[in-house]
């Protein structure tokens, strides 16, 4: 597999941690949205991995009251980040390196002004994770934001189902102690039934990962353990 496939199958993994599967939105509910700046409403629809059409997502985009959107408005910088990641993906598929980077490097500007506002925005530290990533960086620094978005977020299941399908992947290179966190997270999900994206990230990891996350789930009650069986049978269909 080469660099840029590699890449690919990188970034499929982030794009669907920060929501861009499931019915798409009307233009028309945007540009309500837009004229009343609510972009609280455009991001709860893309946290629930609804997207809007690419059309309306380069529109949106392009517009100058985004381009001069304040950074510390953090839920227009969360749905802008959200709404570019389906359009860097498609570039991707295309084979048009030229577009991919020119998205990678707004989406990590994005991220980086968004977290000097926020610093405890979990998710933002989740993407500038999954953007190290695809530069090829895969190191204590980039760890390190992994670890930052665990330590900004409490017990929150619509983070952890998306950082669950990021780092289970890179479980085997993580530190002790992060590897730890990230073992924990996958069977927590699992105990209080949240079910198919820990099943997926499952049966999409190696051999090796699948084994240590197997022992993860022997030592879940019979009930968990059943409950994640038929997720499995259901997702891998």
């Amino acid at each position: 597999m080469g660099r840029f496939e590699r890449r690919g199958f990188i970034f499929w993994i982030l794009t669907v941690v920060v929501g861009c599967a499931g019915l798409a939105w009307g233009a028309t509910q945007l540009s309500r949205n837009m004229a009343s700046d609510e972009f609280m409403d455009i991001e709860s629809h893309l946290l629930r991995f609804e997207k809007f059409s690419p059309t309306v997502t380069r529109d949106l985009l392009g517009r100058t009251s985004v381009r001069n959107l304040s950074a510390c408005d953090i839920h227009g910088q969360r749905a802008l980040l959200l709404l570019e990641m389906p359009l860097a993906e498609a570039a991707l598929r295309t084979g048009d390196v030229r577009d991919f980077d020119r998205h990678l490097q707004s989406l990590d500007r994005r991220a980086r002004e968004t977290l000097a506002c926020a610093p405890r925005d979990s998710l933002v530290w989740l993407i500038m994770f999954g953007l190290e990533v695809l530069h090829g960086h895969l190191d204590r620094h980039s760890f390190g934001l992994l670890a930052m978005s665990y330590k900004t977020s409490q017990n929150e299941a619509w983070v952890s189902l998306r950082r669950v399908i990021v780092a289970i992947p890179v479980v085997l290179s993580a530190p002790a102690p992060l590897k730890e966190k990230i073992l924990t997270e996958f069977s927590d999900l699992i105990r209080h039934g949240f079910l198919d994206i820990p099943a997926a990230a499952y049966l999409r990891s190696s051999p090796p990962v699948r084994a240590m996350l197997q022992s993860e789930i022997e030592k879940l009650p019979s009930y968990s353990r059943h409950n994640f069986s038929s997720a499995l049978e259901k997702v891998g269909r």
